[in-house]
C-alpha cells in the first residue's frame, strides 16, 4: 500500500473540512454476519491497525481492499454488517473502523485462550507474539509433561492435564488452542466442550465431533502444504538425469 498517497488523502480532507465518516454500531446483530465476513473483518482490522500505527488517519475502500486482499465492492458490502454509515467524504476514518470491527469481534478486552499440547508446535505456539496484538492472550498451557515443557524457557504458565478442565470452568475460559497427537485429539475436545470451551483452534489432522453451539477451525500443516505444492510448477527437474552424483 502507498502510505504517501494515502497521507496526502486525509490533508487533503483537512484543508477541504470535509465531513468525516461516522459509524452508528447501534443494533448490530452479530449473529447475522456469516463466517467468512467475520474472517474478512480481521483481516481488515490487522490491515487498519498497520495503518493507525504508521498514523494514518483514513484510508480509502479500494486502498483499504487491496491491502486485504479484496475488490472494493465486498469490502463495502463487509462494512455494512457494522451498522449505519453517514456522510462519505474521501474515506473511512481508520480509528473508528477500528473501533467498531474490534466492537464486533468482541476485542474490547483481551480474550483468555488456552493452549493444550505443549509439544514442538505447542511450544512454538507458546511463543508467538502475535495473539495479543489480535486480542487474545494466552493465559495457560496444559500438557501430560509439564515438568518437561517448563524447562524449554516458557513465560505461560504450564499445568498438568488432568488440571484442565478445573481451570477452564474456573476462569470461564471460552477458547482453546489444540495441539495433541491425533489419537488424542477427540478425548481432549470432549472434556474442553464439557468444561465450557465453545471455540477451538485446532492443529490436530483429524475432522472433530463437537456439537453445533461449538466452533472449530482446523488447520492441518500438512494438507496446507501439499494444496500449497499443487500449484508450485519446477521449470527443470532438481536433479539433472544425464549429471553424475557425486558421493
Amino acid at each position: 500500500m502507498r502510505y504517501g498517497k494515502i497521507r496526502a488523502i486525509s490533508r487533503l480532507r483537512a484543508s477541504l473540512d470535509i465531513p468525516s465518516l461516522t459509524i452508528d454500531r447501534k443494533g448490530v446483530d452479530k449473529s447475522a454476519i456469516p463466517g467468512k465476513t467475520i474472517y474478512r473483518l480481521s483481516i481488515y482490522h490487522r490491515c487498519l491497525r498497520r495503518l493507525a500505527e504508521n498514523h494514518i488517519e483514513t484510508v480509502s475502500s479500494s486502498s483499504l481492499a487491496k491491502a486485504a486482499g479484496v475488490n472494493p465492492s465486498q469490502l463495502r458490502r463487509d462494512l455494512t454488517y457494522l451498522g449505519q454509515f453517514g456522510t462519505r467524504g474521501l474515506g473511512y476514518p481508520v480509528q473508528e473502523l477500528i473501533d467498531a470491527i474490534r466492537e464486533v469481534l468482541g476485542r474490547e478486552q483481551l480474550q483468555p485462550v488456552i493452549l493444550v499440547g505443549a509439544g514442538n508446535l505447542g511450544v512454538a505456539l507458546l511463543r508467538y507474539q502475535g495473539f495479543q496484538k489480535e486480542g487474545f492472550e494466552v493465559v495457560a498451557a496444559f500438557d501430560a509433561t509439564p515438568d518437561v515443557v517448563k524447562k524449554r524457557g516458557i513465560s505461560v504458565p504450564v499445568y498438568h492435564v488432568d488440571t484442565m478442565r478445573k481451570f477452564v470452568i474456573e476462569n470461564d475460559v471460552k477458547l482453546a488452542i489444540l495441539s495433541v497427537p491425533v489419537e488424542h485429539a477427540q478425548e481432549v475436545t470432549n472434556e474442553l466442550v464439557d468444561a465450557g470451551v465453545q471455540g477451538l483452534l485446532s492443529f490436530s489432522p483429524t475432522v472433530l465431533q463437537v456439537p453445533e453451539f461449538v466452533t472449530v477451525n482446523s488447520v492441518d500443516l500438512a494438507l496446507e502444504l501439499e494444496q500449497v505444492s499443487f500449484f508450485v510448477k519446477s521449470e527443470k527437474p532438481l536433479v539433472d538425469p544425464d549429471e553424475p552424483v557425486i558421493p
